[in-house]
């Protein structure tokens, strides 16, 4: 993959990013919640176990506790002196003796290793335990995955099934988490129609709606969802003020260009303070962020595709941000190209590409407006400015799962 610096005039991606997660501090209140109710919220503080998992050194298979130093001096057979199912307190352990024990029961004072059923044979009321067998096996640790007193998880965690399970083995009922960050969307264009009904010429279905309802609920935040607005500056203005009065953050679409009816910028400028409008990132250049008021604000491109690629990369983390999440930024793997890219231009492209047979293969079309092509693509190809590509050059890959939840 060839490459050189050239320079665009253009906001690159990293500083964008850089400054969306600097500005991203959370805004939303806190609240306590049962963990049943936790998935997907974010931690507002790191919960402490006040015990210890496992609580005490348990079984990990079916079978026999013993002492080793019983079994010296050619001693392969010892009586069974007790039983311990899982969720018994055992008694110690007699000298010269086993226990008959079962996954997860707690290991007897006494006892140093288990035996797997599998290698104890019986004869009468004797087990009978094969050669070389060494301290500590098969013996879960008390502790050995928390300690009382561990810091449980950390502040800013967005809660997935396996942290709920973690909460509830330290006996958490109930978890402080930040509140559901409240989010106004808005679409603008004189061009879109809602789904069902019928399109006059010049029209489109307005899907830029769905797909941010989706991103955002999938986020575990609340949808504001003011409609579609008119492409005049009067409706532009009053939609971002009353979303500004009712939102935790403002998130549109189209609007954010240069154009004559592209009323986004300037109302923004107007109620408050815009950042920056021109990232170095194709699809999607023309994204804003500011505040309308105190409330922040991002506005993305309107064509679907651009929508869907500069809320993952851009509005994802700096809406979770809002809610208290510590940013962590998607994992990109090095993938082959199974594509060849002669022409190389300013920005930083995104493709949408399938990973077939061990290579990334991209969607025939690109363009900003076919929303098929993210359906069809299992994540994003990564071609960085002026650069090149060849079949078989290592190149980035985003899975959608990193990006979409």
């Amino acid at each position: 993959m060839n490459s050189c610096d050239t320079q665009s005039g253009l906001l690159p991606i990293g500083t964008a990013l850089e400054r969306l997660v600097e500005n991203s501090k959370p805004i939303a209140g806190i609240e306590t919640i049962t963990i049943a109710e936790a998935l997907g919220r974010v931690l507002a503080e790191s919960p402490i176990a006040s015990v210890s998992v496992p609580p005490a050194d348990n079984s990990g298979m079916d079978g026999y506790a013993l002492n080793t130093a019983d079994l010296t001096d050619g001693v392969t057979r010892l009586a069974i002196s007790q039983r311990i199912p899982a969720g018994s307190s055992p008694q110690p352990l007699q000298s010269g003796s086993c226990a008959r024990i079962f996954t997860g029961a707690e290991i007897p004072v006494g006892a140093d290793t288990v035996v797997m059923q599998e290698n104890v044979t019986l004869d009468g009321d004797l087990a009978v335990f094969p050669e070389g067998i060494s301290v500590g096996g098969n013996i879960r640790r008390e502790g050995q995955d928390i300690r009382t007193g561990d810091s449980v998880l950390a502040a800013g965690v967005r809660l997935q099934p396996a942290d709920l399970g973690v909460l509830a083995s330290v006996g958490l009922a109930e978890v402080s988490v930040y509140k559901r960050l409240k989010v106004a969307i808005l679409s603008t264009g004189d061009e879109l129609v809602e789904p069902g009904l019928p399109l006059a010429s010049g029209q489109i279905y307005n899907s830029n709606r769905y797909i941010l309802t989706g991103l955002l609920k999938s986020l575990g935040m609340d949808v504001i969802d003011l409609g579609c607005i008119a492409d005049t500056r009067e409706a532009t203005l009053e939609a971002l003020e009353r979303a500004a009065n009712i939102a935790d953050a403002i998130v549109s679409t189209g609007g954010v260009s240069v154009g004559e009816e592209d009323h986004v910028k300037g109302c923004i400028e107007a109620l408050g303070e815009l950042d920056m409008w021109k990232i170095r990132i194709k699809p999607g250049k023309p994204v804003a962020y500011g505040r309308v008021k105190d409330t922040p604000f991002i506005g993305l491109p309107g064509n679907p595709t651009s929508t869907l690629i500069t809320f993952c990369l851009l509005a994802r983390p700096c809406l979770l941000g809002l809610q208290g999440a510590a940013y962590q930024p998607p994992i990109v793997l090095s993938v082959p190209s199974g594509f060849v890219r002669n022409r190389a231009i300013q920005r930083q492209e995104y493709l949408r590409v399938r990973f077939e047979d061990g290579k990334l293969i991209p969607h025939a079309n690109q363009s900003s407006g076919v929303l098929a092509s993210a359906s069809w693509a299992h994540g994003l190809a990564v071609v960085p400015p002026n650069t090149q590509v060849q079949i078989g050059d290592s190149i980035g890959f985003i899975p959608f799962s990193e990006l979409l939840t």
